[in-house]
């Protein structure tokens, strides 16, 4: 037998593209001994040597094509009705691994709901033949020993993905409302001669929409209990997006009472439950420091970080390359790459699924499709919080740097409030980072090197931090412009107005500190032409450290460096003083040094000085 490294060498291809094969089935032969795969040594390489999903039918016309899946997440309308990527090796990797529970973290819309009903469709119970449903697809070829858990256990399916609310009370009121639905999915309960009467009661009152929030807190349990009961096999327990409500809880105050109900609703159905064969939960966050999984010692996590199922929830390279071969569009995948790629789970490079469909049925126009699905409510929340240190970090991800970053795979929302710099882990695991590096250390937590992902996600960080920065407002975004005009033209009186008028109309006196706080300002304030110039903040360069500068992308545009600084409680003259003070500094220390180094010798420099909401600005060309 031969391992993937041996055969990676042998035919000339990687090691992550044999692994690939052999999750595919595309070896012969090949079986998995723990994390390892085992290929026969006679083993044959693939025709083409790349990894298909699915089945590839070509075209004679994009009119005769099958639309894309835009919002579906019903497995049987996607498999049937439109272009699906087939995601069944999943189940096999499940059967193989036999997780108890499994927890799978991703990002939204990637993938997870639709998954999630696969593996009902797949595992259920039902009066239909199902198995038609996979008879073509990639876990049918893995044989009999797979195919014979088709159809053959109870399940409970509840997605949270809608459970967005305002109070507790609408919140506990939908959750009654999902159970309700769920519980009238297994009507037969209601007439089983299996079930004690004090059970069918307890099925009647959910079913009536009556329990109560104590009550509501058993309802797992006791449906798998009965269903167990009933069918003389423990069920399966699906949950997706089971931190949806979570968050809101977060963001609308009610944080205690839906943690507190999740714990005692999880804790039945997962924790020493013996009527359970499996369970499947999905989400954003690993939620483990709130207890919600307490004493949940048979919980599997999967997350962005872990090799285990990497390439099931969002789409691979080949995967891609099939569809735009199918859509007749091959020569965008440059492009699309560009703008989609660049996630990392586990060793596995993905592409953002939900921006992909909408990319190719939008004609392949280039846009952020998936920052558009609603409010970046996380972002939001991790800048309301942010420090100088990390404002200007995330500045330095905008422009395409990358970033030293602890990420604890635990952290929840509140501990931003205690460590602000966990921003970085609800980033990553939000869909808004991707890890190049990562280091294990001692307390569980990774050091990383991050970036972020891809053009469409840089799309996002340039209009919610300039959002942020700028404290958005019409007022504000056309000083912004009215900055961006200045600093080409340099008009120094106009970009000094230009200053002072954002200052005075969007900035309380008391807000006004120190040079920190003015630093953040220019940055926010000049972020609008990051598509023009290279945008660097406090680097060395001559005999010193500069403020900021901004380095031209095409030849036409000058280069600029600001030195900015700040006191208290000046008066007209000092101001200009202090910002002569500035520009002086910037010539006494040759700021401009390592831009004529790289032959620039076009440079505009700017002294700008402020005091509360005061500000003054000085310039010369070389």
């Amino acid at each position: 037998m031969k391992t993937c490294k041996q055969l990676a060498f042998e035919w000339g291809l990687s090691v992550r593209t044999i692994n690939d094969l052999c999750k595919k089935g595309k070896i012969n032969g090949a079986i998995k001994v723990g994390k390892i795969w085992q290929i026969p040594d006679d083993a044959q390489k693939p025709v083409d040597g790349r990894v298909s999903s699915g089945r590839y039918v070509k075209k004679a016309t994009n009119l005769e094509a099958k639309p894309l899946p835009i919002g579906i997440s019903d497995y049987v309308r996607a498999q049937s009705e439109y272009y699906y990527v087939d995601k069944t090796l999943l189940i096999k990797e499940l059967l193989d691994q036999k997780p108890l529970v499994s927890l799978f973290t991703r990002p939204r819309r990637f993938g997870k709901t639709l998954n999630m009903d696969m593996l009902r469709v797949f595992f259920e119970i039902s009066d239909e033949d199902t198995s038609k449903y996979f008879t073509d697809k990639a876990i049918w070829k893995c044989g009999v020993e797979y195919r014979s858990h088709q159809g053959k256990y109870p399940v409970i399916f509840i997605t949270f993905k809608d459970v967005k609310f305002d109070t507790w009370e609408a919140t506990i009121d939908k959750i009654r409302g999902l159970l309700q639905e769920e519980y009238g999915r297994h009507q037969e309960l209601a007439t089983s001669d299996k079930l004690a009467k004090y059970e069918k009661e307890y099925f009647s009152k959910i079913l009536a929409g009556t329990a109560g929030e104590v009550a509501l807190t058993s309802a797992l349990e006791k449906l798998s209990k009965m269903l167990a009961k009933h069918y003389g096999r423990a069920p399966i327990i699906i949950i997706d997006e089971y931190d949806t409500p979570i968050q809101e809880g977060y963001s609308k105050d009610f944080y205690e009472e839906i943690v507190g109900f999740m714990r005692n609703f999880f804790s039945g159905a997962f924790k020493d439950n013996k009527n359970l064969t499996y369970g499947f939960l999905t989400g954003i966050l690993r939620i483990a420091q709130e207890s919600i999984f307490s004493g949940l010692n048979n919980l599997t996590v999967n997350s962005v970080m872990d090799e285990d199922y990497d390439n099931y929830f969002g789409f691979t390279g080949e995967e891609v390359h099939d569809m735009l071969e199918y859509y007749e569009a091959s020569e965008k995948e440059d492009e699309l790459k560009d703008w989609y790629d660049g996630y990392l789970f586990g060793n596995e490079e993905i592409y953002n699924p939900w921006s992909v469909i909408n990319y190719i049925s939008k004609g392949c126009v280039p846009q952020a499709y998936w920052v558009n699905t609603g409010k970046n409510e996380i972002l939001e929340d991790v800048l309301k919080v942010a420090t100088e240190d990390i404002t200007e970090k995330l500045f330095a991800l905008m422009q395409g740097e990358r970033v030293i970053a602890r990420i604890d795979q635990n952290v929840v929302y509140r501990s931003l409030l205690e460590d602000p710099a966990n921003i970085y882990s609800l980033l990553l695991v939000a869909g808004y980072l991707k890890t190049l590096k990562k280091e294990l250390q001692a307390d569980g937590s990774y050091l990383c090197e991050v970036s972020i992902p891809n053009r469409e996600i840089a799309a996002v960080y340039k209009g919610e931090i300039l959002s942020h920065l700028l404290q958005i407002g019409a007022i504000t975004r056309t000083t912004a412009n009215k900055i961006a005009e200045s600093l080409y033209t340099n008009e120094y009186k106009k970009l000094q107005k230009a200053i002072a008028e954002y200052m005075d109309k969007t900035i309380s006196f008391y807000d006004a500190g120190a040079e920190g706080f003015y630093h953040g300002l220019v940055l926010g304030l000049i972020a609008l032409m990051d598509n023009q110039y290279k945008i660097k903040s406090n680097r060395e360069s001559g005999d010193g450290r500069y403020d900021i500068s901004l380095i031209p992308r095409e030849d036409r545009y000058p280069a600029i460096i600001m030195e900015l600084k700040w006191r208290k409680d000046l008066s007209a003259d000092e101001l200009d003083e202090l910002a002569d003070e500035a520009f002086a500094q910037i010539e006494d220390k040759r700021f401009d040094s390592e831009m004529k180094e790289d032959g620039i010798m076009d440079i505009l420099k700017f002294g700008i000085a402020f005091s509360g909401k005061k500000v003054s600005v000085k310039t010369e060309t070389i």
